[in-house]
């Protein structure tokens, strides 16, 4: 959008400035890319080693050969397969072959780089782009970005580890459990924007594993006092976790008989200890008497040294060779990929937390301490940036009505900050009244002593009374489960123990929970979706200790919503200015993928839809995907249910379609938009021949590193910018019909603003109306006195996805986890993961069970 009347105008104007520095040149002639091929002299890699031996490679073959065989043209390449220069540095049809030396831990060997011309980039293509000329893509301008991040990023891998566009240090760095550290660092990548490019900055933070010893890295992970207690841990979950730390780690093997430090990577553990671990050996001494022997025996054998901890498995490396745990270090700069626990979650949480100001004025360090204008490789390639970091133009946007229950003392209220609370108030429209549920305690009633369960369900029932929602059985059946006993008998057991009337199911179970122990938690959630159909709202233990009616209130909220109720809602006649006045439904949908190292475990798709005229009550369906597919297969099954359920809950078909899509990024838009929107296309038109309702199709991308901080005295208490606050210009795509809106209120740290795009609109939504109505959606997240940073539909979609792993019995804790994969060798079983083409794998919708279906199971 490029004319001024094209942008939004509703709201108070103001400035912030944004993580961006404005270029004030970049080269707009051709760049030459080309693929690189590096291998030893001798022989060839099998699989590519890390980015940072490649680049090394590399850069000291440019170092070598830059003067002579090069032309003295630098060159940047991203560590696999491809490079780009600003001047040919061989012929079109050329294969330039350059020989060089490189020694690696006190190793040196001979490496051969073959370079050959793939294409010739136009450079002049982001100038066109940037100048709103039509038919130039995002797609098109993919090369010369990557050749400009190539460039910006060469200056901060000189003394800083980097992970694609990411750099971090550890001279920044803290101590986290289990092995790791937290490193600071900063991301950076050019970004076009409306007639202008942009080098954007933000801080970032990641976990590394923390070099030293491997043996004291497990005593950590594994939670013991010292190596001699890892005997202990050698049980299924203790050998799962040390799997997963390990997996893909590089470390360093030191021992006598071998010179200088041996590298290798691991590939698994050992289904034995090393004392019981054993292979046939043909001693050098006695050749030709081959002989079984242990690895502990092995070793003292071959080497002289005694293993001091026998009993633990060994690692499995390269060719499945064994090596002693005890004998490994742990080598410097990598990044751990896995999932972090509770604790270091919270370390991470913490570090990563910075106010606004800070913010800023870190992001002018990292540009005063890269000094990208004295770079020879960023003046190569034309560019020169300014110093100031941009000012944009900016909008807040005034806040809705919020309306509750008529019983309320004040039923209508228009939040200050984004945030209110349900003093006096009653939910808007009260669920089924709750008459038949039970408690089911999984703890020890030594810790949860009866009394205090039930004081804690007295006030529950007495909060849900006086908020709106009718509890009449105030005395529900208390029962303990059995912590070493089946989860889904102990719900059975719950049940059983309510009066139910003949026909009539459980309306709920309240699950008190010792701890937030994950697998307990899908185990409940599981049998409750699948087997009983059972409402469940879980609860910590420690909350039973002081009985809070503010907690008491926000499990209302829950109870409520699952149950059929709503909290609150829009002015009716808002939100139906804001739709134009027509049936509208909302869908929400989010793709879920496994965790690195879970090859063959599905991705899982949620859409959301609303059941009501005011996009208050929504219901799910996931749909199982091939592994790592981002495109919706089934989309058009699952909007022909959500069609047909609003038209249930109003008596309406939706005349009106939005779409809101998570989890697309800017090279997909196209695609994904051309191929979803007609899935629901073919859906409306499969629920009625000649049905066409208007669709508006809208991304939303929240994983991006755009980041505004306020003027003045113009932010909230932490800093932050306001709720409301609308950017849709200077930053924001030419041609595209894109914002980014601060929905929430921060409570700490740097906020981060949502950027929608509206891919397609046929309602000819105006950039104010989109916007506001987006804006007013997120104050009815139907269990928060907040508004929320992602519009409900997506948030909806997003929980819905989480709950994924719980509706799949085999994929358990290890959807999204990646300390769930087995190890391919402990135990001997091999991964416990199926291949994508086993039938239990192909693409489908998952049921949830029928009583729990349309409801909204997953708040």
């Amino acid at each position: 959008m490029s004319a001024d009347s094209t942008y939004g105008t509703v709201g108070r104007r103001m400035r912030v400035v944004a993580n961006y520095v404005e270029f004030e040149k970049f080269g707009e002639g051709e760049i030459f890319q080309y693929d690189i091929e590096l291998q030893p002299a001798t022989g060839e890699f099998k699989k590519l080693p890390a980015p940072a031996f490649m680049r090394a490679v590399f850069d000291q073959c440019q170092r070598l050969h830059r003067q002579s065989r090069l032309g003295n043209v630098h060159m940047v390449y991203d560590a696999r397969k491809i490079a780009y220069a600003p001047r040919r540095v061989c012929g079109p049809t050329e294969t330039l072959r350059l020989e060089v030396s490189y020694a690696e831990d006190g190793r040196a060997a001979t490496y051969v780089v073959q370079i050959r011309e793939a294409a010739v980039v136009d450079g002049s293509v982001l100038r066109r782009f940037i100048g709103g000329e039509r038919g130039v893509d995002i797609a098109d301008i993919q090369p010369a970005l990557n050749a400009l991040d190539l460039a910006i990023g060469s200056v901060a891998h000189q003394d800083m580890v980097g992970f694609g566009r990411s750099f971090f240090t550890r001279a920044q760095s803290m101590q986290t459990a289990g092995g790791l550290e937290l490193w600071r660092g900063f991301s950076l990548s050019v970004r076009p924007g409306t007639e202008r490019l942009y080098l954007n900055v933000n801080t970032a933070v990641t976990a590394m594993y923390a070099p030293g010893p491997l043996l004291d890295a497990l005593v950590q992970v594994l939670g013991v006092r010292d190596a001699s207690q890892l005997r202990g841990r050698l049980d299924q979950r203790g050998v799962r976790d040390m799997a997963a730390y390990l997996r893909g780690l590089a470390l360093y093997l030191r021992h006598r008989g071998i010179a200088g430090k041996r590298k290798f990577a691991v590939k698994g553990v050992t289904a034995a200890a090393l004392d019981r671990e054993s292979f046939e050996w043909e001693d050098p001494s006695q050749p030709g008497q081959a002989e079984p022997i242990t690895v502990a025996e092995y070793y003292a054998r071959r080497y002289n040294i005694t293993l001091r901890y026998a009993f633990l498995p060994g690692l499995v490396g390269r060719r499945n060779a064994i090596f002693p745990i005890e004998l490994c270090e742990i080598a410097d700069n990598q990044r751990f990929r896995g999932k972090l626990d509770e604790r270091q979650t919270a370390d991470m949480v913490r570090f990563a937390c910075q106010r606004p100001s800070d913010n800023r004025s870190r992001i002018g360090d990292v540009l005063q301490q890269l000094d990208l204008g004295a770079s020879p490789v960023v003046r190569a390639f034309g560019m020169a940036l300014g110093t100031r970091l941009a000012e944009v133009e900016t909008r807040v946007l005034p806040a809705p009505t919020v309306n509750y229950g008529r019983a309320s003392r004040d039923a209508a209220l228009t939040p200050a900050s984004g945030a209110w609370n349900m003093r006096d108030k009653c939910v808007s429209t009260p669920g089924a009244p709750l008459e038949h549920w039970a408690v089911l305690v999984l703890a020890r009633q030594a810790d949860v002593q009866q009394h205090r369960v039930q004081a804690f369900v007295s006030m529950l029932v007495d909060t849900c009374n006086r908020t709106g929602y009718a509890i009449r059985a105030p005395r529900p059946p208390i029962t303990y489960g059995n912590l070493a006993a089946d989860v889904s008998r102990e719900m059975r057991r719950a049940c059983d123990a309510i009066r139910l009337p003949p026909g009539r199911p459980p309306q709920l179970l309240l699950v008190v929970l010792q701890s937030t122990n994950a697998l307990v938690y899908q185990s409940v959630k599981n049998c409750a979706y699948t087997t009983l159909g059972i409402h469940t709202q879980c609860m910590q233990a420690k909350h039973l200790q002081r009985p809070s009616p503010q907690y008491c209130a926000n499990l209302c909220l829950k109870i409520n919503a699952k149950l059929g109720g709503t909290n609150q809602g829009l002015t009716p006649s808002h939100l139906q200015r804001l739709v134009r006045g027509k049936p509208t439904l909302f869908l929400g949908c989010d793709v879920t993928h496994p965790a690195p190292g879970e090859l063959h475990k599905p991705s899982i798709a949620s859409v959301v839809g609303s059941t009501d005229y005011m996009g208050l009550r929504y219901a799910a369906t996931l749909i199982q995907l091939p592994s790592r597919q981002e495109l919706v297969a089934k989309l058009q099954e699952a909007v022909v249910r959500h069609l047909k359920l609003f038209y249930k809950g109003t008596r309406t078909k939706p005349r009106h379609v939005i779409f809101y899509r998570d989890g697309v990024s800017e090279t997909q838009f196209a695609q994904v938009r051309d191929r979803e929107l007609i899935e629901i296309q073919r859906a409306c038109s499969s629920v009625e021949p000649g049905y066409k309702p208007e669709i508006t199709f809208v991304a939303v991308l929240k994983r991006h590193n755009t980041r505004f901080f306020p003027l003045g005295r113009d932010g909230d208490r932490t800093g932050n910018c306001v709720p409301g606050t609308v950017v849709d210009r200077a930053i924001t795509m030419p041609l595209l019909f894109d914002f980014y809106l601060f929905s929430h209120a921060a409570i700490q740290g740097t906020s981060r603003p949502t950027r929608y795009c509206v891919l397609h609109n046929d309602a000819a939504f105006s950039p104010d109306e989109i916007q506001q109505l987006t804006f007013h959606l997120c104050f009815t997240y139907a269990i928060c006195t907040r508004s929320v940073s992602l519009v409900p539909p997506v948030y909806y979609a997003h929980r819905v996805a989480d709950r994924a792993r719980c509706h799949l019995v085999d994929m358990g804790a290890g959807f999204e986890d990646a300390s769930s994969a087995t190890s391919g060798y402990y135990g001997g079983a091999g991964s416990t993961t199926r291949r994508s083409e086993d039938p239990d794998r192909a693409t489908k919708i998952i049921r949830t069970h029928e009583h729990l279906d349309e409801s909204m199971y997953f708040m």
